[in-house]
């Protein structure tokens, strides 16, 4: 797996997600996106060409609690209008993964050199999303607090096939005590879009996690003895998924590093 060394920008965690993507555009990533423009969608990318786009919508759509579409380009457009004017994904996120033959082999800041006619981008809604939602009902995310990427981790739950994409579902987890747990699953269900309500509450090993000290991605984050940790369906499933499929090329975005959009979370509530 290659190295990465990330650069903070200049601008202040509220700073609009236009903002955001025009540093990532002129080469200034940042570590995560965890926490910035809070208020406003963020999505995870897989970029595919066309010949293998029709079976990883299957996926996605076989499999809606870790990959929820919230937008899919036509081949070869970079665009997504549905989700910010001027976006685009070739060149606004702070960090890519590039994977050939199910092997990452690369982690660019901008990835026009790779595109071609026949990609395909897929947007999937990010549980940063409902974050904010959590927090302002009072509910304190540790990793937030702390100005981390959240927790993820494999898990021995499979997912179900589409063509030549299948492999485990891949989780967040966020530390809460019991009651904030409960109140996070009522208010996390209004979100559909963007991963909704928790898969699992408690015991770790039940899903096949055996040490939340060491994430599979992310950063580890403390669970105090009064706290239950709390897993959510993960868009970094589809990853997990590529090093199944082993598509010649694929792209997508690094774990954390997400697309930032112009649509507000709170219009995606489903009610």
């Amino acid at each position: 797996m290659p190295s990465s060394r990330y650069i903070n920008t200049p601008l202040t965690r509220s700073a609009s997600p236009a903002e955001w993507r025009a540093t990532f555009r002129a080469g200034q990533p940042q570590s995560h996106t965890s926490g910035l423009a809070e208020r406003h969608v963020q999505g995870n990318v897989v970029i595919l060409p066309k010949a293998w786009a029709d079976d990883f919508l299957r996926y996605c759509q076989r499999n809606p609690k870790p990959c929820p579409l919230l937008a899919v380009t036509e081949p070869g457009d970079a665009a997504l209008p549905s989700l910010g004017a001027d976006i685009d994904l070739r060149t606004d996120l702070p960090r890519y993964r590039v994977w050939r033959e199910g092997e990452c082999v690369d982690e660019p800041t901008d990835i026009r050199a790779l595109w071609r006619d026949d990609m395909v981008g897929f947007v999937i809604g990010c549980s940063f999303s409902f974050e904010q939602a959590l927090m302002d009902e009072g509910i304190r995310l540790r990793h937030v607090d702390q100005r981390r990427n959240v927790a993820m981790f494999r898990t021995a739950l499979p997912t179900v096939s589409a063509g030549p994409f299948s492999g485990p579902l891949v989780v967040t987890m966020r530390p809460l005590k019991a009651a904030d747990a409960v109140r996070a699953v009522q208010i996390t269900s209004r979100y559909p879009a963007v991963h909704g309500a928790p898969v699992h509450l408690g015991d770790p090993a039940l899903i096949g996690v055996h040490d939340l000290s060491r994430p599979d991605y992310g950063d580890a984050v403390e669970v105090m003895p009064h706290e239950l940790p709390v897993f959510w369906a993960c868009g970094v499933t589809p990853q997990a998924a590529l090093l199944q499929a082993r598509p010649p090329l694929a792209i997508t975005h690094a774990p954390g590093a997400m697309l930032m959009t112009d649509r507000l979370n709170h219009e995606l509530a489903a009610f």
